[in-house]
């Protein structure tokens, strides 16, 4: 089984965000890299097997929308003491 496994890491080809995204996790102290690929196994178990269409991909107002939300929702749990 190793075999294949070695195949499949050799024929595998990263984007330049997913490189950049393993950067950032070998970054990590070991327990936040775990919990980051726990998550990103979770994400995946999530989509069942289906693949994720990039295409449509987020405005620059959906990112600004999604930006103000998350700040305002850091706000309130900083106030509530979380």
């Amino acid at each position: 089984m190793a075999l294949n496994w070695e195949r499949e890491m050799e024929a595998m080809v990263l984007s330049a965000s997913e490189e950049s995204l393993i950067k950032v996790v070998r970054m990590l102290a070991p327990d936040e890299a775990r919990k980051v690929l726990v998550w990103a196994q979770q994400l995946a178990d999530l989509g069942g097997g289906r693949r994720v269409d990039w295409s449509d991909s987020w405005s620059d107002d959906d990112l600004r929308e999604a930006t103000r939300a998350s700040l305002e929702r850091f706000e309130q749990q900083e106030r509530e003491g979380r």
